[in-house]
């Protein structure tokens, strides 16, 4: 699968991955009603929730390894019909159980996905290419995000929310499968490897030592438990401070659509300022502005807040991505971003029942001065690691030829995957 040219296949990539994503953030809130509606209470709404994130944990490296030395195709539409049928069983499903078990399929489906989905924007995209290909990718998640919790609040109303949420459900499960219609010539067919390449696997924790990887890892937790925390807990802080869900729900689409404006403009972000400082600057600015959040302020400066802060939180994703891909070796990329999902889905677990703590002992204010703690770390890290979170120049090399050949081999390879014919290892260039 060669770098570089044509994009039409990012195109369909993103929106793949936008019918994808809208269907999961259409669908995880009115898992939530449906559950209420029969019989759940707070706990059990939390552990149905819990089991979305929690099934990915144990399942990510493994996945993340057999792309490795495969095709990506085949896991992103796995990931597809999983989602597609996590969605459409939780609103037939009749009791609470079976609405932890579909919503652990629902997000199994979204790790295959994601998975699958990021690998083939490492593989086709040059080094240089990729903070911008992993921008305009995510851009795909932000529509989803934004779209999807109107769409579900658009059906889900009315006394009879067994019925709605049901039928928002359904609806997502369709959406969902619409992801087909994207998924054409989205990588090109590669021969298989070879017995030998597949047991010559890196070991996690090697891949974990890289310079990089941790600090990605680390500040892609830290942003998507702020985007998480935040949804979660704004309709809350509204609540107490007479907002209506009307206004909450039009802030938190601000958030979304800040994301958006950010990740379309990241490129010349980068140019500027480079990675390093980049994710330092947006990282500290996120966490003054969580911090912020816990204070009394009018709705129109929450607003400009909210506005800004999905501009910040917009910078980690993507750019986390980038750092990840390019830190780890070249044989042990897809782990490398399995890992990074784990540390996602970990905070996903982690996060919430921290801020849950952390509100009922000192207030619902209280988690989103958590957060500030968590964004500040993140900064102090980015700050810290500049080297381990900018580009690497690799050179590619073409493959080794049989050896009855006799000439064009391939330079050796070291465990980054880089030549060596002449190349000074560790050579690094900015965004």
């Amino acid at each position: 699968m060669g770098p570089g040219g044509n994009r039409g296949w990012l195109l369909r990539l993103v929106i793949a991955f936008g019918f994808a994503q809208g269907a999961v953030s259409m669908a995880r809130p009115a898992v939530s009603y449906r559950a209420l509606a029969l019989g759940a209470d707070e706990r059990a709404v939390g552990v149905i929730a819990g089991v979305y994130a929690l099934l990915p944990l144990f399942v990510a490296v493994p996945l993340g390894r057999r792309t490795d030395h495969g095709r990506c195709t085949p896991l992103l539409l796995a990931g597809v019909v999983l989602i597609s049928g996590g969605c459409a069983l939780s609103g037939v499903a009749g009791s609470l159980p079976a609405m932890a078990a579909w919503s652990g399929v629902m997000g199994l489906g979204h790790l295959c996905f994601v998975i699958g989905a990021q690998s083939i924007v490492a593989r086709r995209s040059e080094p240089h290419e990729q903070d911008r290909n992993f921008g305009h990718f995510t851009i795909g998640a932000s529509l989803g995000q934004l779209v999807g919790p109107i769409a579900a609040g658009a059906l889900v109303h009315g006394p009879d929310r067994a019925a709605t949420s049901a039928l928002a459900l359904v609806v997502a499960g369709a959406g969902a499968a619409v992801a087909f219609t994207s998924l054409w010539r989205i990588e090109r067919r590669t021969k298989a490897a070879s017995r030998t390449a597949r047991r010559d696997r890196v070991p996690v924790h090697r891949i974990l030592r890289s310079r990089g990887v941790p600090a990605g890892i680390f500040i892609s937790l830290a942003v998507l438990s702020a985007t998480d925390i935040l949804t979660a807990y704004l309709p809350v802080v509204g609540d107490q401070r007479g907002i209506t869900p009307s206004v909450v729900g039009v802030l938190l689409s601000l958030r979304a659509a800040a994301t958006i404006a950010c990740r379309l403009v990241l490129t010349p972000l980068l140019r500027l300022l480079g990675r390093a400082v980049l994710l330092t600057l947006t990282c500290l600015t996120a966490a003054v502005l969580c911090a912020g959040i816990a204070l009394p302020v009018p709705v129109w400066a929450l607003g400009v807040m909210l506005a800004v802060l999905g501009f910040c939180l917009g910078v980690g994703q993507p750019l986390s991505m980038t750092t990840v891909v390019q830190a780890a070796p070249d044989e042990a990329r897809s782990t490398a971003l399995a890992l990074r999902l784990t540390g996602n889905r970990l905070g996903q677990v982690a996060a919430p029942a921290a801020a849950g703590l952390v509100a009922g002992v000192a207030g619902v204010a209280a988690p989103f001065v958590m957060l500030g703690v968590l964004l500040l770390l993140s900064s102090g890290i980015a700050l810290r690691s500049p080297a381990g979170l900018q580009p690497v120049r690799r050179l590619r090399t073409r493959p080794s030829r049989p050896k009855s050949g006799g000439t064009g081999a391939a330079a050796p390879r070291d465990g980054k995957g880089r030549g060596g014919g002449g190349e000074k290892p560790g050579v690094r260039f900015r965004a």
